[in-house]
């Protein structure tokens, strides 16, 4: 079963990287609830080792890439985000101090805190350009403005439900204003 999992949860960040064209340095948002993916309810039944099974089908493909993993917590932490120190000090979000723990911050945090080079935790970020959603964690939040649903062929990372977003500028200028295709 974690095979398959950390299959999925690789084919999906690579279908999304693809379909999104998230660049180096851009960040990547991903909310898990280990729970629903093991066919839980929320917060009820945290895995440490699906949350390692995810965090390792996804973390190396963005690493590869130079695109940064903002791991978010559970609601215990206020949906608190773990990112790499480098990535805190190039967007200038100030660090606090917690460190997750499987039952307060969620196991997918508290793998990603593990796994990062120099993790630090931060309240909040606006600077996601694109999201992954494993469970209906919340994670719109932490996205940059204007959020477009993304459409994956995995629709599913174990028994969670995946839903998926991108970023684009917003729209202005009304109905005569001419708008750049590429950013749409």
């Amino acid at each position: 079963m974690l095979e398959t999992i950390q299959q999925q949860a690789y084919d999906a960040v690579c279908e999304l990287l693809e379909l999104t064209k998230l660049e180096k340095g851009d960040v990547l948002v991903v909310g898990c609830s280990s729970s629903e993916v093991g066919g839980n309810k929320i917060g009820t039944h945290s895995s440490p080792e699906i949350a390692q099974a995810i965090f390792d089908g996804i973390y190396p493909v963005l690493k590869e890439k130079g695109v940064y993993l903002a791991a978010q917590c559970c609601e215990h932490l206020n949906r608190a985000i773990i990112l790499e120190k480098e990535a805190a000090e190039k967007y200038g979000i100030e660090p606090v101090n917690v460190v997750p723990q499987p039952k307060a911050g969620g196991s997918f945090a508290t793998a990603a805190y593990a796994g990062f080079d120099h993790p630090v935790a931060v309240e909040e970020i606006h600077i996601a350009k694109a999201g992954m959603d494993i469970g209906n964690t919340l994670i719109g939040m932490h996205l940059k403005k204007v959020a477009v649903p993304v459409r994956l062929s995995v629709r599913k990372i174990g028994e969670a439900d995946l839903v998926c977003a991108r970023t684009r500028p917003k729209f202005i200028g009304g109905e005569r204003a001419h708008y750049d295709e590429a950013l749409k």
